[in-house]
């Protein structure tokens, strides 16, 4: 028997345009956000073999959009210090291993992330943190922003401890500063890599990958796809199902 069109009421009309029409705009917003994604990754990877930039001009211009590869001078500041816990590599517990450094010709401290480092926390134990220079000096790398902001549970365990360095499991500026009892720069350096350093540098922005993007872009295209289908088959219908 010939299938034949039964006439759509308004409201089927209205519904399935609606959402074909909210489910598409949420795939081509994914698909943006992929792009702006890429885009940032791209220019972290290019980071490091920018050419170096003054960091008197770069130091209040950080974004999620620009990493300058900078060399400061200064020196770091004794007996501070800080370790990013709960940091995961190749299946290893570990920190990162955060210096704060005195840079030269400006009253506010910043923040020097030295790497990755394994640290199985057996109790009495402190990672082996290979020693920092005392005397003046250069260092270099990505000048970032602080890591993205998240649910802090616990409030601030940082007043509690009185032995350096204090571990943490986030990079917060403002209890940061209030610990250190001084400014801060608006963002961290990244430390080069650098040949028997003790620690791995492989620097990544931490966020959804644009891969992740295109997969939900591609749900919400298969969902538009759907209420088109689904509106086509309640109106395509086999005369003898309707007697």
């Amino acid at each position: 028997m010939t299938r034949r069109w039964r006439r759509p009421g308004v409201l089927a009309i209205a519904l399935t345009l609606l959402g074909a029409g909210a489910f598409s705009g949420l795939g081509l917003w994914q698909l943006g956000r992929a792009e702006q994604k890429q885009r940032l990754l791209d220019a972290f990877a290019e980071a490091t073999h920018a050419p170096v930039a003054d960091f008197s001009q770069v130091r209040d211009a950080v974004d999620m959009q620009h990493y300058p590869h900078v060399r400061v001078a200064g020196r770091y500041v004794g007996g501070r210090g800080y370790l990013l816990d709960e940091q995961m590599r190749g299946g290893r517990a570990g920190v990162h291993a955060i210096g704060v450094f005195a840079v030269a010709g400006d009253a506010r401290l910043l923040l020097v992330d030295r790497g990755w480092i394994a640290w199985d926390h057996a109790p009495g134990t402190l990672p082996p943190l290979p020693p920092l220079p005392g005397d003046e000096t250069a260092v270099s790398g990505i000048y970032a922003p602080y890591p993205g902001g998240g649910l802090r549970l616990g409030g601030n365990a940082l007043p509690a401890q009185t032995s350096w360095p204090k571990l943490t499991l986030h990079l917060d500026a403002a209890p940061l500063a209030a610990d250190l009892g001084a400014a801060l720069l608006p963002g961290v350096l990244l430390l080069d890599d650098e040949p028997g350093s003790g620690f791995v540098r492989e620097w990544t922005p931490q966020v959804m990958p644009p891969e992740r993007h295109r997969a939900y872009a591609f749900q919400w295209f298969m969902l538009a796809v759907a209420a088109v289908t689904i509106f086509i088959v309640l109106h395509w219908r086999n005369p003898e199902t309707e007697q």
